[in-house]
């Protein structure tokens, strides 16, 4: 078995990039290979009510794809009904977001399984709180960082934007994963080798329509160059 990584973080160069489709794709692609892989969603912002409260369904996808049994509360423990900005729904409902909580349940979570792929909400800059972000998260968890890029126009700032903050926060890049979300996006290839060029090639490209987790599988090869272990 290769010599994985403990985790992952996923980040977006925007909301909705399809960050659960790439992490959930991630842990399936680990599981298969008989690897014991767990995911987490640290902060969701858009929940349904259930007769076992709160459910985000990211964080119930990414629950479906491991191997690994968890308590919902620890794979998401903060889970906001209102699709806003975290930390908007964190203020509605007097909820204050801990760091060390997250680390404890990422720790809980790690010391099941192999590796825990970690997908955060909103891009990389998204606020938790008045002082901290996802990126705070991820330093906590000290994940190296894997970048969906909605590939549309505007997605060489958006990407080289974000790999700068990453830069600025120490951050490690594991690695890009390019999602066609335009089926007209022109010049597709050109936007993409501009990347490889400037930020580095693509571990791999979604093609269009995989946008529910269960529709993508990541290569083997794929899933071992992000998860290649320090």
């Amino acid at each position: 078995m290769m010599r994985l990584r403990r985790g992952v973080f996923i980040t977006g160069t925007d909301t909705g990039v399809g960050k659960t489709v790439v992490a959930a794709a991630l842990i399936k692609a680990l599981a298969h290979q008989g690897v014991r892989v767990a995911g987490m969603k640290p902060v969701a912002a858009g929940a349904a009510m259930t007769p076992s409260g709160l459910r985000n369904a990211d964080a119930l996808a990414l629950m479906q794809a491991g191997n690994v049994a968890s308590a919902y509360e620890t794979v998401n423990p903060y889970c906001f009904a209102a699709p806003i900005a975290p930390h908007i729904a964190a203020r509605d409902a007097r909820v204050v977001m801990d760091l060390a909580l997250l680390r404890a349940r990422f720790d809980e979570l790690a010391s099941r399984a192999d590796c825990v792929i970690v997908e955060g909400a909103g891009g990389w800059l998204t606020p938790i709180s008045a002082h901290a972000s996802m990126a705070d998260v991820a330093a906590a968890l000290a994940l190296p960082v894997v970048l969906v890029v909605a590939l549309k126009l505007g997605c060489l700032n958006h990407a080289l934007l974000t790999a700068r903050a990453l830069d600025a926060h120490g951050a490690e890049l594991a690695g890009w994963i390019g999602n066609s979300i335009d089926p007209a996006f022109a010049r597709k290839a050109d936007n993409i080798a501009t990347l490889a060029e400037r930020l580095q090639p693509a571990v791999a490209i979604v093609p269009y329509a995989s946008h529910a987790p269960e529709a993508l599988e990541l290569p083997l090869a794929a899933a071992r160059r992000l998860m290649a272990g320090a």
